[in-house]
């Protein structure tokens, strides 16, 4: 019997902000929680630097990073999709 394993490797999907250095991207990844004491929901924010072999995700590119082993200092994030191309002005 061949059952689907599933990862055990946190997935965040978020938005490039920086795409200056070679191989790298900075994502910025949003989440909404509630506030403790007041209840109201509010937007709290972590960038990530996700290391991109290929260097194709550019500025404003919507994408999902996964944990993987480190990579550097301070990657150890792997893209592993594009979820949406920024919109082009």
């Amino acid at each position: 019997m061949t059952e689907v394993k599933k990862s055990l490797k946190r997935t965040l999907i978020g938005k490039v902000v920086s795409d200056k250095r070679e191989k790298t991207v900075t994502v910025l990844v949003e989440r909404r929680v509630k506030h403790e004491l007041y209840g109201k929901i509010v937007a709290k924010t972590s960038k990530y630097h996700a290391h991109d072999e290929t260097g194709q995700y550019k500025l404003g590119d919507t994408i999902e990073i996964t944990e993987s082993r480190p990579i550097s200092k301070t990657k150890n994030w792997v893209v592993t999709r594009l979820v949406e191309k920024a919109a082009a002005v």
